[in-house]
């Protein structure tokens, strides 16, 4: 599934592509996916397809199609402070961009069937959590994944303001995916090949709205062979934070709001489209000679001819700047959060608290 956009050369490129095509239509969902790089969730050696429209298999991990995640994201509506289940979590790459959204007081679950598969994201979300910048520009709700069946979730557990289920759902197991949602909350999963979203209008009560004529692999139902009952996925328990999460909370956010007042042109991480060069086709009308048979003799015969001519143009505008303005090298961005705190007079311990213990 996927191939609806171009590929791109790079994971901006790749949102640019996204966005002129509509998948991705919202501010906060263009950040998310530009903050966290598709091409980290690839194994090594596959990296090279990362920015491609397509849905990535190996043995058992799986990365659907960038279009197919830009219309789940843009579907669920997120918020800060929501509570999120993801079914069929995988690789972690969807889980990781929501808890950008919802943000530290969200709760952000994922439920996985492959115990491998769970291994792999939480190595994912370990280096994301050590090494990349976004998440000093981010305010971050870490995502807790469980080993488990997605349909032999216990029947007491809490129920979740968003849902997404990444596997094919049968009619049959529809009413079992409704109930784990919220009054109020969205359901987005793929139905009848169509990703559907589902809001919960009441106790009993629901409005679905189709989204895009998908393919999903179905869900997996847990083996019952001996009469042996399948064992209950226990979801993770809403924990409240300490005092001293808080204030690591508090203080980075105040931080993070100093530094965006003292940096305002660094404050923006939303990427401007490129200019590309355009592709114009127009047909042509040109001469070309024939030849006829009159009785035995084969005689030349003019006629006209039209055939499209497609040609790549660059708009004038960008001639202009290809003129006057020399191509500087982009600047490598800079980690002004980071900066800020180890400026502080503080105890190292702290300092080191306040950077989730991160070196780079």
């Amino acid at each position: 599934m996927g191939g609806a956009v171009s590929a791109g050369e790079d994971n901006d490129d790749l949102i640019d592509n996204l966005k002129d095509a509509q998948y991705i239509r919202t501010d906060r969902v263009e950040q998310a996916f530009r903050a966290i790089d598709r091409g980290d969730y690839y194994l090594d050696g596959y990296r090279e397809n990362a920015y491609k429209d397509l849905a990535w298999k190996h043995g058992n991990i799986h990365l659907s199609a960038p279009c197919i995640y830009s219309e789940v994201m843009e579907a669920l509506k997120l918020q800060q402070g929501l509570s999120f289940l993801n079914l069929g979590s995988g690789t972690g790459y969807l889980s990781t961009m929501v808890g950008l959204i919802i943000g530290p007081f969200g709760v952000n679950h994922g439920v996985e069937l492959h115990k491998d598969v769970v291994e792999y994201a939480k190595e994912r979300l370990d280096d994301f959590i050590k090494n990349s910048d976004s998440f000093d520009r981010f305010e971050f709700c870490e995502p807790h994944f469980v080993v488990g069946n997605c349909l032999e979730i216990s029947s007491d557990s809490h129920q979740y303001d968003r849902i997404y289920c990444g596997a094919g759902v049968q009619k049959d197991h529809e009413n079992y995916m409704k109930i784990l949602l919220k009054v109020g909350g969205i359901l987005v999963m793929p139905i009848e090949d169509q990703l559907t979203q589902i809001t919960r209008t009441g106790q009993s009560s629901w409005e679905s709205k189709n989204i895009l004529a998908v393919s999903f692999a179905p869900l997996v139902p847990q083996s019952r062979t001996d009469g042996c009952k399948p064992e209950a996925v226990v979801l993770p328990p809403l924990s409240v934070r300490s005092l001293q999460d808080l204030a690591r909370i508090y203080i980075r956010r105040t931080l993070r709001n100093l530094t965006n007042e003292e940096q305002p042109a660094n404050n923006n991480t939303q990427r401007s489209s490129q200019k590309r060069k355009r592709r114009r086709c127009r047909r042509r009308r040109r001469r070309i000679n024939t030849y006829v048979f009159v009785g035995n003799q084969l005689i030349p015969q003019p006629m006209d001819s039209e055939e499209d001519e497609c040609i790549e143009e660059e708009s004038k505008e960008e001639e202009q700047e290809k003129d006057t303005e020399p191509v500087k090298p982009e600047e490598p961005r800079v980690n002004h959060l980071r900066d800020k705190i180890l400026s502080l007079p503080l105890p190292e311990s702290l300092k080191a608290y306040l950077l989730f213990y991160r070196e780079k």
